[in-house]
């Protein structure tokens, strides 16, 4: 579900499991503050998962750079005993879904360490990308800052790292429709050896 005012109680709990399941897995990741976490949720730009009897089990948000250009669903977490049941893949794609609809022109992107978001990544149609082909805002590498790997960037300039860069680009846009909401490109326009 997204989350809304009623789980600003949960900022903490998700910002220490994410620092614990970084840790655990000795690999970075940029944290984030509580405040945070609970702007996000006030902005309508995050989605949490519950169990059925209504413990927390998961948690993904999502940012904007670059004047809505470019879009990236961040601080991807679950719960040590939800994992391993697919959860992860319902929030991503629930959240997937949400940068789609607040942001439907934009690049969809982000950097993981980790095999399953890769893949899940993958299935959504993410495709592995060069550094360069990211945002430049300075804001969103300013997040690398508290990554541990963030000397390994300093070093390589910014061209890459240990994460790996993972870009979805939304279907060519022909025209915006109403209230600038865009339009896929008709089949007309696509090419096709048949017509060469």
């Amino acid at each position: 579900m997204v989350a809304d005012a009623t789980h600003y109680g949960f900022a903490q709990l998700i910002c220490d499991e994410m620092a614990a399941s970084a840790q655990a897995r000795g690999t970075g990741i940029a944290r984030r503050s509580p405040d945070y976490i609970v702007e996000k949720m006030h902005e309508g730009k995050a989605v949490i998962a519950f169990d059925d009897q209504g413990f927390w089990a998961g948690f993904c948000y999502v940012e904007s750079w670059s004047h809505g250009q470019y879009v990236a669903n961040s601080g991807l977490i679950v719960a040590p005993p939800y994992r391993k049941y697919g959860l992860a893949r319902l929030i991503k794609k629930r959240v997937f879904e949400l940068s789609r609809e607040l942001f439907p022109q934009a690049k969809i992107f982000g950097l993981t360490t980790g095999l399953a978001v890769m893949k899940i990544n993958s299935d959504l149609g993410y495709e592995p990308v060069t550094y360069s082909e990211l945002t430049q805002d300075e804001a969103f590498w300013k997040g690398c800052q508290s990554c541990i790997n963030y000397p390994i960037l300093l070093s390589k300039e910014r061209k890459n790292c240990l994460c790996t860069a993972m870009l979805f680009e939304p279907p060519v846009v022909a025209a915006a429709g109403p209230a600038g909401i865009a339009a896929e490109a008709p089949e007309s326009m696509c090419l096709s050896t048949e017509n060469l």
